[in-house]
């Protein structure tokens, strides 16, 4: 079994997909998360200065949506055909826009969480009402076809 180490900022933003899928897995991992005080002197040993980053026995993989696609191909929902993977791509980059929308680094906290209720408020119903109609009543993670 490979040694899994995710490595990310103590809070959730773009790793949290990746924790996601090794919980729905059940795949053992280490969940290594950098304190803000220490990221500028571990950001020169990063590929590209960014994490999220997975190592898989050593090996690194860098960019959230390619470790999450890596995730749900191990986890087996990463969808059996062409069409199915280009299904789960479209749902994976649909959330992405969503997450991007965040002001994940603003410093005042006022302005965040204003701007955090706003997205919730009057783009998150948008967003789920279309996912909901997008899934249907298919069994999405259980490897029935979703063609």
């Amino acid at each position: 079994m490979p040694h899994y180490k995710l490595t990310y900022f103590n809070l959730r933003g773009r790793a949290e997909i990746s924790r996601y899928l090794f919980a729905y897995s059940g795949k053992q991992y280490e969940d290594h998360r950098i304190e803000a005080a220490d990221w500028p002197k571990i950001k020169p040993t990063i590929p590209f200065g960014k994490v999220p980053i997975l190592e898989v026995d050593g090996v690194i993989i860098h960019q959230s949506l390619a470790i999450a696609r890596y995730l749900a191909r191990e986890a087996g929902v990463a969808g059996q055909t062409p069409v199915e993977q280009a299904l789960v791509d479209a749902i994976v980059n649909t959330m992405d826009d969503f997450m991007i929308l965040f002001p994940w680094a603003e410093k005042n906290q006022d302005v965040r969480k204003q701007a955090f209720d706003d997205i919730l408020t009057n783009k998150a119903p948008e967003l789920l009402k279309n996912l909901d109609a997008f899934l249907g009543s298919k069994n999405w993670l259980v490897g029935e076809s979703v063609s």
